[in-house]
């Protein structure tokens, strides 16, 4: 018996031992085969790792910023609305709030929070993850979601894990916040936590109050569901949490969290987009010059920047304060003049046209419709022309532009291009006569509705506003000067002379004549045969060979007609020209860049202002003494009286009542289908056209679509809200007189009443006598 039981303790010490090897072989097999595991995955064999330039330089497709001269945000340009920012300009309650919510250890781990990690495993992951911040950042910047194969999602796990720890190595504590927030999609388009702040409360991060940084922290766990927008109550009770792991974690006292969790959610949501905002028909204008910078200014590796995804920083020349008051101008002015239009619309059965065939209505109906996005898209669905036309007829349910907010109604296509062909469009730019610096730009009345920009893309006939080229001509070739009289009176080119195919007779659109006038009181009163009389004397070869010089683009015939503006030039061309007789005769280019930076905040692009000499101090001085007749006397008048005159109740915030020094010019094209004004004082040039889209949709009479009451009014209030913003510093001065200036421009004139009358406010002269 002794002798088996001897047996059996033996087979059971051997069977111990058997286990025991058994056991500590598997282990270190098992923790073995882990470091392998974890080892290969560090080189890259289950997948490709971030290199040491990636974690420098993580791919966070940033969006471009563009920025204004006086530091406001405009816009971007973004596949992802991302804009980075530094840890130093986030506020400490969000800070506080994302540690005490996502990562209570954060300071103490390495990237890798183990006791959270074992706590997780051995509850089967029915707590939640155990992820750190460090190893979310690694997800979003590496990976994303990843997959949901076990396998697959195994691996990445552990790739997860790796890249956390380098970049625990590579970052500080500080960094990682900062790159998690940069990186984190708050849904409504924004992405990261600048464009959080600025989606859901309009507002800079660091001015984050606690509440609305527990509220942001909130969504984290899942964006879509606490989305504060869409579901208040959800999002409320998980900032009520947040405010909660603030008081657990010793970061807010208890009661100013019961103070703070009564408190409602208060968003001012504005989801950004390339349609609103800011200075839209410019940032437009913007990506377009952009599409070619990127192609001649590229990396120093040779590839072509990308302005969605870079974060390149465009330090733009416009003044957000400017734009500001130029957009409210514009708007101001276009509402309440629109108002007057569809008065004088009604009645005419082809309404908005005049005076035109059925067939020219015709064709200018079916090219916007070959123009339109519902054409281009049935066109791709490879639909024939007829089937296309015919859609245009049937009824369909539409949000459209008004005047008083968007509006849904039903009608068909046709009838919306109808209605979208009345309204009067606009197009502005100010600029700095010394610089060249564009300071504002609106395009249009509604980027979202008219995308057309009546700034940089549409030239329009410019009328009036063309003559001060032709004295300027006539000052600097023949001596002339401001005060030189001339007669007013019956005049004609006959043919064959100038190029002129028929004889040309100019005659004033009152059919009246004033007999001798100075050029000042000429041009004042914008007289067709005298600007006639000029380029007749100048030959019009000397007078386009000046435009060319002022930086007009558009290509001039050489005809006498061009006096009297038969010319289709843009807005911005304009502004430049005149900018041109404000700095003393030397053109400037417009700019609208002042430089350009990378992510790093190196610079990368500083542009170089194109200019030359003009004319001579002397004569452009003569031409400014010139245009302030207009403003003295003459069909800008009415910016500096009390009353009088036509069409009052359309000159949006008149009376402007000004008393400094202003030179301008007023324009009408033919038909009242363009209204032009142009108006200087020394440190802010600015351009304002109006008219509709078709020339032939116009006012009936001259009397509300001259540049006086279409134009001018704009101008007027902007620069009544330019004057009132002290900080802009626009000047009131005199435009600066040119040393031993000899030309003789102070022409005596007959004192006038102290306020105007119909009779002595001036109507500007239209170009009804092209004789073209």
């Amino acid at each position: 018996m002794a002798q088996k039981t001897n047996t059996q303790n033996k087979g059971q010490v051997k069977d111990i031992k058997y286990y025991s090897k058994k056991f500590w072989k598997l282990f270190f097999y098992t923790l073995g085969g882990l470091f392998l595991f974890f080892l290969f995955a560090s080189w890259g064999l289950f997948g490709k790792m971030p290199s040491f330039e990636d974690l420098e330089n993580p791919d966070s497709n940033l969006a471009t910023e563009i920025i204004s001269s006086d530091g406001v945000t405009l816009g971007k340009f973004y596949n992802e609305n991302r804009t980075a920012i530094k840890y130093k300009d986030l506020p400490k309650s969000l800070v506080d709030a994302l540690v005490s919510t996502e990562d209570e250890r954060f300071y103490e781990h390495s990237g890798i929070d183990a006791r959270r990690t074992f706590g997780a495993a051995l509850k089967l992951g029915k707590d939640g993850g155990a992820s750190t911040i460090t190893q979310q950042l690694a997800k979003n910047l590496f990976h994303g979601e990843g997959s949901k194969f076990l396998p697959f999602r195994i691996v990445q796990k552990a790739k997860e894990w790796i890249i956390a720890i380098r970049l625990e190595r590579q970052y500080t504590k500080q960094e990682i916040i900062a790159l998690y927030l940069n990186q984190v999609d708050f849904v409504n388009g924004a992405v990261g936590i600048r464009s959080a702040a600025k989606v859901y409360f309009s507002k800079e991060p660091r001015d984050l109050t606690v509440e609305e940084s527990a509220l942001l922290v909130g969504m984290l766990t899942n964006p879509s569901r606490f989305n504060p927008n869409r579901f208040p109550e959800r999002a409320l009770k998980r900032r009520n949490i947040v405010l909660g792991q603030l008081v657990r974690n010793k970061h807010l006292e208890e009661s100013a969290k019961k103070i703070l969790e009564k408190k409602p959610i208060k968003l001012n949501f504005h989801p950004e987009s390339h349609l609103d905002g800011t200075a839209t028909y410019f940032r437009e204008y913007l990506r377009d010059y952009m599409k070619n910078w990127v192609k001649e200014n590229k990396k120093p590796d040779g590839e072509e920047y990308d302005i969605y995804g870079d974060g390149l920083k465009i330090y733009t020349t416009i003044d957000s304060k400017i734009q500001e008051h130029a957009e409210e101008a514009v708007l101001a002015h276009m509402k309440n003049l629109q108002e007057e239009f569809w008065i004088q619309q009604k009645g005419n059965k082809n309404a908005p046209f005049i005076n035109i065939t059925d067939a020219e209505t015709d064709k200018i109906i079916k090219q916007a419709m070959k123009n339109s996005e519902r054409w281009r898209i049935l066109k791709a669905d490879e639909k024939t022309d007829e089937e296309i036309i015919a859609s245009f007829s049937k009824k369909t349910k539409m949000t459209v532009f008004t005047w008083k907010g968007e509006r849904d109604t039903i009608m068909t296509p046709l009838d919306s291009i109808r209605y979208y062909k009345h309204f009067l469009q606009a197009g502005l730019m100010s600029m700095e006569p010394q610089t060249g610096q564009v300071k504002a730009w609106v395009g249009g009345i509604n980027y979202k509705y008219f995308q057309y920009d009546h700034v940089g893309q549409g030239a329009r006939q410019v009328g009036s506003t063309f003559k001060p080229f032709v004295y300027a001509t006539a000052i600097e070739q023949l001596g002339m000067s401001p005060c030189d009289t001339i007669i007013d009176g019956p005049f004609m080119i006959r043919k064959g002379r100038h190029h002129v195919t028929e004889d040309w007779e100019p005659r004033n659109s009152d059919q009246k004549y004033r007999g001798m006038v100075t050029l000042k009181k000429a041009l004042a009163n914008s007289i067709n045969t005298i600007s006639a009389k000029l380029i007749d004397k100048t030959g019009p070869e000397a007078v386009v060979e000046l435009t060319k010089k002022l930086g007009v683009t558009t290509e001039i015939p050489v005809q006498p007609a061009i006096a009297l503006g038969a010319v289709d030039i843009t807005v911005q061309d304009m502004v430049a020209a005149y900018s041109t007789f404000a700095n003393q005769g030397v053109y400037i280019k417009p700019q609208f860049i002042s430089r350009i930076e990378d992510k790093n905040g190196a610079i990368i692009y500083e542009p170089v202002p194109e200019s030359h000499d003009v004319l001579n101090k002397d004569v452009a001085f003569a031409v400014i003494k010139l245009l302030e007749g207009v403003t003295e006397g003459g069909s800008g008048e009415r910016l500096r009286t009390e009353g009088g005159g036509s069409g009052d109740n359309r000159w949006t915030g008149y009376p402007y009542m000004f008393k400094n020094p202003i030179a301008g010019k007023t324009g009408t094209t033919q038909n009242q289908s363009d209204g032009w004004f142009i108006g200087m004082v020394p440190n802010l040039v600015t351009g304002v056209w109006v008219g509709c889209e078709d020339r032939s949709a116009r006012f009936k009479s001259i009397t509300y679509g001259q540049g006086a009451t279409a134009a001018l009014p704009i101008w007027g209030y902007f620069m009544e809200k330019c004057y009132e913003d002290k900080d802009l510093q626009i000047s009131t001065d005199e435009f600066e007189r040119p040393d031993n200036f000899a030309i003789k421009v102070d022409c005596w004139t007959a004192p006038k009443p102290s306020v105007a009358t119909d009779s002595t406010d001036t109507e500007e002269q239209n170009t009804d006598e092209f004789g073209l």
